[in-house]
């Protein structure tokens, strides 16, 4: 698959990013990397969402019409079984993104419910994850 529209969806306290411990996130916000990721891929249609509540991002799974989404469901990785199920439910790939390492913080971030239902999952490589998702994404 060579995914044209790609949605990336943000959770919960990631509009927060380049304010939010920067030691863990970086200091740039989300929408400057977007516009980085946009002219680094200008072959690929990217939109992008941000919803810190837990039924937007599983309506923003449903309702999305794209070749494959981007889902960093931030704290909801380790307690949504909806965000799971409707993930698994997806008719398009979903690639899972972490900025920080979750294997390598707090013992409850360790395990993610969306993991085992994910095409793929990026941990750790700051926001440059969302780059190496989609060049993931360009090899489905």
């Amino acid at each position: 698959m060579s995914a044209k529209r790609v949605l990336i969806i943000n959770g919960p306290n990631l509009n927060l990013l380049g304010k939010r411990d920067p030691e863990v996130y970086g200091t740039k916000s989300f929408e400057d990397y977007f516009v980085e990721l946009k002219n680094d891929f200008p072959e690929i249609e990217l939109s992008y969402e941000q919803s810190n509540l837990e039924g937007e991002i599983i309506n923003l799974i449903q309702g999305s019409d794209h070749d494959a989404i981007i889902l960093n469901a931030g704290g909801y990785s380790h307690t949504s079984v909806a965000i799971r199920d409707a993930v698994e439910a997806a008719d398009v790939a979903v690639v899972e993104v972490h900025i920080s390492n979750i294997s390598g913080r707090e013992s409850f971030r360790h395990d993610s419910l969306i993991s085992p239902v994910s095409a793929g999952c990026i941990f750790g490589f700051g926001l440059k994850g969302y780059a190496v998702a989609l060049q993931g994404i360009k090899l489905l």
